[in-house]
C-alpha cells in the first residue's frame, strides 16, 4: 500500500456556541459575549481557513448562536439607519450618543469594561492598561468615580473594543488600525465608525463560512436548537449509567421528553438551513451529551453521524468488553451502536485538551511539532492508520483569548503544517463517512458527555438538581396551558421558543458552589426571570420561589468557567 493511502485521518472540529444572553421575550442582552467573540474569533477562525486553501476542518454552530448574531447585525443597522438604541448596555453605551449619567450605572459599565484576559489582552494595549487601572482605583474608592469624566468614558468605551477585537479586523481594517493609532480623546465620529465595523464583521460571519463550506473547505455541522442536554430531557435517570449513586432532582422524569427532544432536533435543522442554505449531515449534539436512545433520534432525524467525547467510549467499551485488552486505535475507529446506521465518533481528549488547556504557554512552533508528533506516533503505533480518525474536537472562541495574537501564531502553523504533512490527512467527518471505513461496533453506549463522560456538570448537584425542579415545574404548567387550548397560535408559538429557552444547558453548567460567585448570579438571576417569563406568557403567575437566589457559587474563577479540562 502506498505511504499516501496509510495517512492518518485527523478531523478538527471547532464548535461556536454561546448561550442565549437575551433577557425575556428577546429584550436587552445580559452579557456582551455573542458580539464580543463575534469581532475577535468567529471572524479569525474564518480567516485562518481562508489563508490555507489545503486545509479541512468542521465548524459546528448552535442555533441560538447564530440567531443572536442576526439579532446583533439587525440592531446594528436599525442603528446606523435610524438611530434606534441597541439593546446591549455595552455596545449601546459605545454607540452614544449620551452616556449614563448616575454613577452606579457608570461604576458599572467601567466594571464591565474590565472583563478581558489580563495578560494577553489588557496587558498587551498600554493605554488601555492604564484606562483600567484607574478603574481599579475607582473599584477601592467609588466616590472617585464623580471625578472621571465623559472622555475617560468613551476612551474606555473605545479601547475595550478594540482590545477585543480578533487580528484579521486588526490589520485589515483601517477604521480599526486609525482607531488605534489616535489612541485617546476619542469622538462621537470615532464610535460611529467603530460600532459600523462592528457591524460588518459580525454580519460577515454566516457569509465567510457559508463560502468556505461551498468550497468545500469546511463542513458545516450543528447543534440542537438550544443547546440542551438531550439525555437528561429523553431521561433523567440516564445520569446513573455513568453515575450510579448519583443524587437526582426530586422529579426523576421530564415530561414530554422526547417530544420537546425532537422539537429541538427539528428547529436546530431549520434555523441551519435558514443560514447556511443546507441541511446538516452531521450533529456534535450539545456538550457531546449522548445516548442511545439520543442517536436513535438523531438517526430517525436524518443525521450521518454524531461526535462524543473519548470518556463515553471508554466507559462503553468496558461495559460491552470487561476482559477484552483494547488495541491502541478502539479510540480513533468510527463506530456504530448495535443495529444503528449513525456514524459515531470519539474526540481524543488528550489531544484536544492540549490545545484547550496546555499550548497556550508554548512557542506555536513548538506546540504544533509537539501536536505533530503526538498524531505520528499514533499512525506509526497502530495498525493500518488509514483507516482510524483522529478527533480533536473543542470550542472554537474560549480557548484563544489565552494564547498571544488571539491564537494567531498557532492556527495559522498548525494549519500550515498539518495541511502539508505527508504522513497526516487533514478531513472531514462526512468525507469519513463517504469512504467507508470499516465501521466498528458497540453493544451497547454508556450516556455521558465530553466532560468526565458523565453529566455530574449538569445534574447531582444541590443547586443544580433545584433547578431541574423548577424546570420541571415549569414544563408540567407548560403542557397543561397547551392541551386546554387556551392560547392563540402565536401564543403557543412564542411559549414553545420560551420553554427551549429555559431547557438550555448553560444554566445548570455555572449552577455549583465551584464556580466563580459573580458569573452564576448573573446566570442564577437570568434563568429565573426566563422562568418568570414563561409563566407570564402561560398566563400563569410564577411561583413565588422564583423571586428567591437559590445559587451562588464561590469558586474560584481561574477553576469554575467556560471551560473545564478532563
Amino acid at each position: 500500500m502506498s505511504a499516501d493511502k496509510q495517512r492518518l485521518k485527523v478531523v478538527l472540529c471547532w464548535h461556536m456556541h454561546q448561550p442565549d444572553y437575551r433577557g425575556p421575550d428577546h429584550s436587552d442582552f445580559q452579557l456582551p459575549w455573542v458580539y464580543l467573540h463575534g469581532i475577535k474569533d468567529y471572524v479569525d477562525m474564518a480567516a485562518h481557513l481562508d489563508n490555507h486553501p489545503d486545509a479541512r476542518a468542521v465548524v459546528n454552530f448552535a442555533p441560538v448562536l447564530l440567531e443572536q448574531l442576526d439579532d446583533y447585525v439587525e440592531q446594528i443597522e436599525e442603528w446606523l439607519v435610524r438611530g434606534k438604541q441597541i439593546k446591549d448596555p455595552v455596545l449601546a453605551a459605545l454607540a452614544g450618543p449620551g452616556l449614563p449619567r448616575d454613577q452606579e450605572s457608570r461604576r458599572e459599565l467601567m466594571r464591565a469594561c474590565q472583563r478581558a484576559n489580563e495578560k494577553h489582552m489588557r496587558g498587551r494595549f498600554r493605554t488601555f492598561h492604564r484606562l483600567t487601572d484607574i478603574v481599579n482605583m475607582v473599584d477601592e474608592h467609588a466616590e472617585s468615580s464623580e471625578y472621571l469624566n465623559d472622555q475617560f468614558m468613551v476612551d474606555l468605551l473605545v479601547w475595550y473594543h478594540l482590545v477585543w477585537m480578533g487580528e484579521y479586523p486588526r490589520v485589515n481594517d483601517i477604521r480599526i488600525r486609525s482607531l488605534e493609532k489616535k489612541r485617546k480623546g476619542y469622538n462621537l465620529e470615532d464610535r460611529f465608525r467603530l460600532v459600523e465595523a462592528i457591524g460588518d464583521l459580525l454580519s460577515s460571519v454566516v457569509k465567510r463560512y457559508r463560502k468556505l463550506a461551498q468550497e468545500g473547505r469546511v463542513e458545516l455541522s450543528v447543534t440542537p436548537y438550544a443547546h440542551p442536554i438531550l439525555p437528561l430531557l429523553l431521561e433523567v435517570e440516564s445520569a446513573r449509567e455513568a453515575m450510579p449513586d448519583v443524587s437526582l432532582p426530586e422529579h426523576t422524569s421530564y415530561p414530554g421528553g422526547e417530544e420537546r427532544s425532537r422539537w429541538h432536533i427539528r428547529r436546530g435543522i431549520k434555523s441551519f438551513e435558514k443560514y447556511f442554505g443546507v441541511r446538516p449531515k452531521g450533529c456534535w449534539p450539545a456538550e457531546g451529551a449522548v445516548s442511545e436512545q439520543t442517536l436513535q433520534l438523531l438517526e430517525q432525524e436524518g443525521f450521518n453521524w454524531i461526535a462524543s467525547g473519548q470518556q463515553v467510549l471508554h466507559n462503553s467499551m468496558s461495559q460491552s468488553y470487561p476482559d477484552t485488552a483494547w488495541p491502541e486505535q478502539w479510540a480513533h475507529r468510527p463506530y456504530r451502536v448495535k443495529d444503528g446506521g449513525i456514524n459515531c465518533f470519539f474526540r481524543n481528549d488528550g489531544l484536544s485538551d492540549l490545545i484547550g488547556f496546555t499550548y497556550a504557554d508554548w512557542h506555536a512552533e513548538d506546540a504544533v511539532s509537539n501536536l505533530i508528533h503526538n498524531l505520528e506516533s499514533i499512525a506509526e503505533n497502530c495498525a493500518s492508520p488509514s483507516e482510524l480518525v483522529v478527533s480533536i474536537i473543542m470550542d472554537g472562541e474560549n480557548a484563544w483569548e489565552h494564547y498571544p495574537r488571539n491564537g494567531g501564531f498557532f492556527l495559522d502553523s498548525l494549519y500550515k503544517r498539518l495541511s502539508e504533512n505527508k504522513n497526516l490527512e487533514l478531513t472531514t467527518f462526512s468525507e469519513v463517512t463517504e469512504q467507508k471505513l470499516p465501521i466498528h461496533n458497540l453493544d451497547t453506549l454508556i450516556a455521558g458527555s465530553w466532560v468526565y463522560g458523565t453529566f455530574s456538570t449538569w445534574i447531582g448537584e444541590k443547586d443544580k438538581n433545584r433547578a431541574w425542579d423548577m424546570l420541571i415545574e415549569a414544563k408540567y404548567m407548560y403542557d397543561q396551558v397547551l392541551a386546554s387550548g387556551r392560547l392563540s397560535d402565536a401564543e403557543v408559538r412564542q411559549a414553545e421558543l420560551q420553554m427551549a429557552t429555559c431547557e438550555g444547558s448553560d444554566w445548570f453548567w455555572w449552577f455549583g458552589d465551584y464556580n466563580p460567585g459573580e458569573t452564576v448570579s448573573d446566570f442564577e438571576k437570568l434563568f429565573r426571570r426566563q422562568l418568570e417569563h414563561l409563566y407570564k406568557i402561560l398566563g400563569e403567575d410564577p411561583p413565588e420561589y422564583l423571586s428567591q437566589v437559590f445559587a451562588y457559587g464561590g469558586g474560584d474563577p481561574a477553576v469554575g468557567g467556560v471551560m473545564r479540562q478532563n
